[in-house]
């Protein structure tokens, strides 16, 4: 609704992931540097963690849509302890589905075919499960298993967790040992400094068609106050402020709008001391 008032060909701050809009704030190019890393030396499993709305899944897209012939993936982003084994849950994201009531046996015979076929393919499968912190622990040795399947000689199955904070409480409980000794490659995602916020909300106006400043540093300053740095916050600000701003009629979205955005979704304002100097 507020596109062709500001000069835009859509929304820039849309809650979906979307790969095109990806910025690389330093933090975020350590995250997908670790992630690189992880694939590149074969690590067994690679965990990537965040605050919700970090940009964890963003990353992913990212892997997805940049990934090598030379890569076979499965994504799994709605594995629920209580629904389905892991491995069924591996075999539907390779679109390897095995119909019926099978056997474990059968199914963990399947699977290490599966992935020996594509070893003799020269391809190499990685398997992503998004909102890992959903998993059970039983879940999670089944991953561990999962990850046995390699020896001194094959590689055959690389592991990429992304979570929430809950994921590293769970794997750095003393009963989890054994499967952090797996974890070869570990970043967590804090959210972007100060500075990086007015980058972004910029980066990403100008990907959606912007040829002008829209917001004034002293709202991206009063914004990162609230979110933390968190993209997806900083983008629900940010997109009812534009729409605040198109219903004034305003050509520019200044600090005082932001904070009538804050009042209306009852956000809490940052404490004085959480505050960038000049707010």
């Amino acid at each position: 609704m507020y596109s062709r008032h500001f000069g835009l060909n859509g929304r820039p701050f849309s809650l979906l992931p979307d790969p095109n809009f990806v910025f690389w704030s330093a933090v975020h190019a350590r995250a997908y540097a670790m992630l690189e890393y992880g694939l590149a030396t074969f690590a067994p499993i690679i965990m990537i963690t965040g605050e919700i709305g970090a940009g964890k899944t963003t990353l992913v897209r990212h892997l997805l849509n940049t990934a090598g012939t030379n890569l076979r993936i499965g994504l799994v982003s709605n594995a629920i302890a209580g629904r389905g084994s892991l491995l069924h849950w591996a075999l539907l994201s390779l679109q390897e589905p095995l119909e019926g009531r099978i056997p474990h046996v059968q199914r963990f015979s399947h699977f290490e075919m599966l992935l020996r076929g594509e070893k003799a393919r020269g391809r190499h499968t990685v398997l992503i499960i998004d909102e890992a912190q959903n998993l059970s622990v039983k879940m999670l040795e089944e991953l561990r298993c999962l990850s046995n399947l390699n020896d001194e000689s094959d590689e055959l199955l690389q592991i990429v967790l992304t979570g929430q904070p809950e994921l590293n409480r769970t794997i750095d409980r003393p009963s989890m040992l054994q499967f952090a000794q797996r974890v070869s490659a570990r970043f967590h995602l804090t959210g972007m400094p100060a500075e990086a916020v007015e980058q972004y909300v910029a980066h990403r106006l100008r990907v959606a068609g912007a040829d002008r400043q829209i917001f004034s540093p002293a709202a991206c300053d009063l914004v990162y106050s609230v979110s933390r740095g968190l993209p997806r916050v900083i983008n629900q600000i940010c997109d009812y402020a534009l729409v605040y701003a198109f219903a004034d009629d305003r050509a520019t979205v200044d600090a005082d709008l932001i904070r009538q955005v804050l009042v209306d979704r009852k956000t809490p304002f940052p404490t004085a001391s959480a505050m960038p100097a000049g707010l």
